[in-house]
């Protein structure tokens, strides 16, 4: 049988096609490095020519960036698209807020629905951990560490839901529109009630994932998202009236009230 050897520019593409896939499924996040090009050529078992003009590809692609002396990393993919005068629009105003909550609790509830189908043991460690930190932050009652916890496991459940698509749309938006949301549940998570009413409902929503039943999991993540989304409103209509209040008091820094 005559044997075809592989050109060096197939090798290439070979190589490029690879990293792309690492990038597309998440293996790689965006703005991170790459190994040394010493070490990413012996991983993937290709000369270092060879390796150098598959990367020279993603960069062409504009998948990868260089700066000198800091070598390759994945690109902000998303993020330039998320960075329209729209978005920033809808990120400056607190009343989109509620909006995006409410997208968010179509988009996850579907994205735990999954992730109790399709959940890898890989997968399920990772949601197991993410619910021992919850515990841990919990118990220590760190307010930062409880909400760096709670989006750790949401993005492990993305992950695990293994939609592509939902996974880099939610990783891509996750600067921008979530920072009024991010700036309330770190209010939420200084009120008693509400920390264990968060941790009792991430609980739910990962024995639902681990127990592999999605109905229980769409439920538990929708009950979680409609009580952030109510609990976002009373937050922001108690800090309006305390504002009302304020100015009332003052004559809103205009008026000459009286002692």
């Amino acid at each position: 049988m005559t044997e075809f050897p592989i050109r060096p520019e197939r090798a290439a593409e070979a190589v490029a096609r690879h990293i792309e896939t690492l990038i597309l499924e998440g293996s790689l996040a965006p703005d991170e490095g790459l190994l040394p090009e010493r070490d990413l050529a012996q991983r993937l078992n290709v000369s270092r020519p060879t390796l150098r003009d598959g990367l020279k590809m993603l960069q062409d692609r504009g998948l990868l960036v260089g700066e000198k002396g800091r070598g390759l990393r994945v690109a902000p993919l998303g993020q330039a698209a998320f960075t329209d005068p729209l978005i920033a629009l809808l990120a400056d105003h607190p009343e989109v807020e509620d909006d995006y909550l409410d997208f968010r609790d179509v988009v996850e509830s579907h994205a735990a629905g999954l992730a109790a189908q399709r959940a890898t043991e890989l997968d399920r460690d990772r949601i197991a951990a993410a619910l021992e930190a919850i515990e841990a932050a919990h118990a220590a009652a760190t307010p930062a560490d409880e909400a760096e916890a709670d989006a750790a496991l949401h993005q492990a459940i993305y992950e695990a839901s293994h939609n592509l698509v939902l996974l880099q749309i939610m990783r891509a938006l996750s600067g921008h529109l979530r920072s009024n949301v991010a700036r309330n549940r770190g209010r939420m998570f200084t009120l008693p009630q509400m920390r264990d009413r968060l941790r009792d409902q991430h609980r739910a929503i990962g024995a639902a994932i681990l127990d592999r039943d999605p109905d229980a999991a769409r439920a538990a993540a929708h009950d979680h998202l409609d009580y952030v989304r109510q609990a976002s409103r009373d937050i922001a209509e108690a800090e309006a009236q305390l504002e009302t209040a304020r100015r009332r008091q003052s004559g809103g820094g205009l008026g000459q009230r009286r002692p």
